[in-house]
């Protein structure tokens, strides 16, 4: 077999994080330890930093009488600079804390951990995770002109999955994507608006709209945080979507179907966790969350 017909059955293979209900076949039997969970139980959010918490709103607004548990690892971020095998480690790390706590499901709520290792986490915890998918299908939907945008990570940007889910879901439309570090800087600062955002983000979006790009996929949790800013700019021209909404349903139906959901008797909790300093991150996660939090340190 040739060495390229070799890489193709290779992928073929791959168990894409945009299926997320599906559970990995590549399981490490020896590792993965079933843990009791209820209806009663919290449900895991993990992202790099802030960025999950603008997956956290939608998923608290779709199952207001759900218990959250959110993990922010702070002390690693940005996961879109490091290698595919650390963003492995280190969101193994954080969903074996998770599954410390009694969660039931975990949301991988950060686009570049679950590109990179989504997959792993599957076959190594005896839970349901749900990953977060950038909207390059809506997008292609969307648009009119036929030429989208799409905002992430570096990492998110090299990534061969992004190409996997334009080649499946944006055939025929032209797909202009760019690494947006510096934002997910100012997401982490607390930093969503003002003349310094502004500027950044001008600069940050001017590769997509010199290619006159009529939607833009927000594909990093942290950018929806600066949604407004980034619609300032960009115009109102142009539609700005992520994929918060759509993941808070799926964790929803695969509740559902487990049988797995919290009777509607009383509000969820929220528990705030982060690797880093707790009174910067509580003061960051507040902000973006528009109501007042308390975060925990933990060493992961």
């Amino acid at each position: 077999m040739s060495q390229r017909n070799s890489h193709d059955e290779a992928q073929k293979s791959r168990v894409y994080p945009a299926r997320d209900a599906e559970r990995s076949e590549r399981c490490f039997d020896d590792e993965k330890t079933p843990v009791p969970v209820s209806a009663q139980s919290p449900i895991g959010v993990f992202d790099s930093g802030a960025g999950g918490l603008t997956i956290l709103t939608a998923l608290r607004a779709e199952l207001p009488y759900e218990h959250f548990i959110y993990i922010g690892d702070t002390r690693h971020v940005p996961y879109g600079m490091r290698t595919e095998a650390e963003i492995i480690d280190l969101s193994i790390n954080a969903c074996r804390f998770l599954q410390e706590q009694g969660v039931k499901l975990i949301v991988v709520a950060c686009n570049t951990a679950s590109q990179a290792a989504l997959s792993t986490l599957r076959a190594t915890f005896a839970l349901p995770f749900v990953g977060v998918v950038p909207a390059v299908k809506p997008a292609a939907r969307l648009t009119r002109s036929g030429r989208i945008g799409v905002m992430a990570t570096n990492q998110a940007v090299r990534a061969a999955y992004l190409q996997q889910l334009i080649d499946d879901y944006a055939s025929g439309v032209e797909v202009f994507a760019v690494g947006c570090p510096e934002l997910v800087t100012l997401v982490e600062q607390g930093q969503l608006d003002g003349p310094e955002v502004e500027a950044t983000l001008q600069q940050s979006l001017a590769p997509l709209l010199a290619q006159d790009v009529d939607v833009i996929v927000l594909g990093c949790t942290h950018f929806p945080a600066l949604h407004a800013s980034i619609q300032r700019v960009a115009g109102n021209k142009v539609q700005i979507i992520d994929s918060g909404k759509a993941i808070a349903r799926r964790v929803h139906a695969v509740l559902e179907a487990d049988g797995l959901m919290r009777s509607q008797n009383t509000p969820g909790e929220l528990q705030v966790w982060c690797s880093g300093d707790a009174q910067d991150f509580s003061r960051v996660a507040s902000k973006v969350l528009g109501y007042a939090v308390q975060a925990q340190h933990v060493d992961l």
